[in-house]
């Protein structure tokens, strides 16, 4: 039986409409929080989406739609989304878009681009929420990052450098915002089997070995899961991480810290 200990908390999840924003909706949902989820498409979580919830349809999240590259567009959708749930106690800036590449590989635009949604979008956001969030008793960020923050990954270099600007920025938000009783952390997933992955798996020339090179790079052997990154998204929003602020979580099954020996290889 899952626990309820966050009823009463309001929750904010931007990108909440598949792979880890929408195992994340779920699992605040099954805890008690009431959730409204920004997307550019937010049907996945809008109301009706009860799938593995309470099919009463009160227990479902809130949908709204905005586009994190537009100021207006983001204050007009927090804004509704705050009047809705009457206010704020934790946003998770889970929102990104992918790009794959050495540091010559993509233009100007593109860097532009994928800069303006994976880090202007968590500036936009958070500056709309805080107002409401400066009312809350618990108030929390939580974004998501990514182990190409921490660690050179091939051919993910505009990735790498927007995702290591949002661990920066998450260090520098927790020391702005603690005075004001404002926790900010970040969690940093490896690889995780969400439906971009699955895009860029199916580009790929061979999408078995694609995967399979994918799950040995990860010291368990698999790709982490939404539902795991979830969990510690929602533990770093919660109560029972009330003394924890500054601090990037890694997901990654071992992947940053580990250096293990090489599999033997069975004849």
């Amino acid at each position: 039986m899952t626990t309820e200990d966050l009823r009463g908390l309001r929750a904010l999840v931007t990108g909440g409409g598949s792979g880890i924003g929408r195992a994340t909706t779920v699992l605040l949902l099954a805890r008690g929080a009431r959730v409204a989820v920004l997307d550019l498409d937010p049907a996945g979580a809008a109301p009706g989406f009860t799938a593995d919830l309470d099919p009463d349809p009160a227990g479902a999240a809130l949908g709204f739609t905005a586009d994190l590259s537009d100021d207006t567009s983001v204050r007009q959708a927090v804004a509704a989304a705050g009047d809705a749930l009457g206010g704020l106690d934790i946003l998770v800036n889970n929102a990104g878009i992918g790009a794959a590449g050495t540091v010559e590989d993509n233009p100007d635009e593109e860097w532009h681009r994928v800069l303006d949604v994976n880090l202007l979008g968590v500036v936009r956001t958070t500056r709309a929420a805080l107002p409401l969030l400066r009312r809350s008793r618990q108030a929390a960020i939580v974004n998501t990052c990514s182990i190409a923050a921490t660690a050179g990954l091939p051919q993910r270099a505009l990735y790498s450098a927007s995702k290591g600007a949002v661990l920066s920025l998450t260090l520098a938000m927790a020391a702005d915002h603690i005075g004001e009783g404002i926790r900010v952390n970040c969690v940093n997933p490896g690889t995780v089997d969400t439906p971009w992955v699955g895009r860029l798996l199916d580009a790929a020339e061979d999408p078995a070995s694609e995967r399979a090179a994918l799950e040995a790079r990860q010291p368990t052997g698999r790709l982490v899961s939404p539902d795991e990154v979830a969990a510690a998204i929602v533990y770093l929003a919660g109560p029972a991480a009330g003394s924890v602020t500054g601090t990037a979580l890694a997901v990654d099954g071992g992947m940053a810290g580990l250096r293990l020996r090489p599999r033997a290889v069975s004849n």
